[in-house]
């Protein structure tokens, strides 16, 4: 990584995540906040699914292309994402006339590649089983281009644009005459998203969520220091919430505000999908449903100021129909 592109990561701050919610409030309207009752408790699930997207990340991609100095968009930008961040950085940049190229695994879901290449990014292929680093193809395509880095979760803005839907959380309960959250439950990836909320929320408890063999974050946090996944991970559905390991931008706020954190089963997150489609009437990816299944599988406590951020709806059509036909 270049000078250039450290000093952009700084430290995200929760001004710094006020002024985000500004800025995209000012182009996106609030997600819904939906009631649900899981195990006779009535609380809330916070719907980023449904954003133009599909998926909260548009709300960092937003942020982080909106605030480049117009010398630096004119060199364009390069991310690295399974696809939710690449289509976030993708509608961003269309929005903004900004040359987009995107690092992304040649085993992401089609239909996420498909968006990408409709949202007009370039796309660039890479072995995620093979065990090439993505982010070394990014720095690498950077350094070429004098292009700026935007990374899916270890990046100042990003981690203060996703932290924008806790500021809409707290005022969608504060409409509702709630005081809170209480407690917010939100599936885990790299920690940009538990992050921003734990800026933007500082008095509730944040539970991050990850799936089996991929907890890195929760072994982290356990640990007092980043723990990487170890060597040859499980397979997951959760695509988008594959990342080896968090970054100390995303660390150093996690390690003092948030809980230990939860890992998920496959079954579980099936479960979560299936619960959301026939009771919230919501299609939700394998990671976008994470949170959810922490808390139908009773491993979060739940009041009735916890909120349960669903962060994604972007899955082939034909994974979905197999979840929802499956007796596990």
């Amino acid at each position: 990584m270049t000078a250039q592109h450290t000093a952009q990561l700084g430290t995200p701050t929760r001004e710094g995540v006020l002024e985000a919610a500004q800025r995209i409030a000012a182009i996106l309207p609030p997600t819904p906040l939906l009631p649900v009752e899981i195990g006779g408790v009535a609380l809330w699930v916070k719907a980023e699914s449904l954003q133009p997207i599909g998926a909260f990340k548009i709300r960092g991609g937003w942020n982080r292309l909106s605030t480049l100095p117009p010398e630096e968009a004119a060199r364009g930008v390069v991310g690295v994402s399974s696809g939710n961040h690449a289509q976030g950085v993708a509608w961003a940049a269309r929005r903004l006339g900004i040359a987009a190229t995107i690092v992304m695994p040649a085993d992401a879901p089609q239909v996420k590649l498909a968006n990408v290449k409709a949202l007009g990014a370039d796309i660039v292929l890479y072995d995620r089983a093979g065990g090439e680093d993505r982010d070394a193809i990014a720095r690498a395509l950077c350094e070429a281009r004098g292009a700026a880095l935007v990374h899916a979760y270890g990046d100042k803005w990003i981690i203060e644009g996703q932290g924008s839907a806790g500021i809409e959380i707290a005022a969608q309960l504060a409409e509702r005459g709630i005081a809170g959250p209480t407690r917010i439950v939100a599936p885990c990836g790299g920690g940009g998203l538990s992050a921003g909320l734990a800026l933007a929320c500082p008095e509730a408890e944040i539970v991050p969520v990850e799936p089996e063999g991929w907890d890195d974050v929760r072994r982290s946090l356990a640990a007092g220091e980043i723990v990487a996944v170890g060597p040859n991970p499980p397979a997951t559905a959760c695509d988008a919430l594959q990342t080896p390991a968090t970054w100390p931008i995303n660390f150093a706020v996690l390690k003092e505000r948030a809980s230990p954190g939860v890992a998920v089963s496959e079954a579980e997150v099936r479960t979560a999908q299936r619960f959301a489609f026939s009771t919230l009437r919501l299609v939700l990816e394998p990671g976008g449903a994470a949170a959810l299944a922490a808390a139908l599988a009773g491993k979060v406590a739940l009041d009735p100021g916890t909120v349960i951020v669903l962060t994604g709806g972007n899955v082939d059509p034909a994974a979905f129909a197999a979840v929802l036909t499956s007796q596990d």
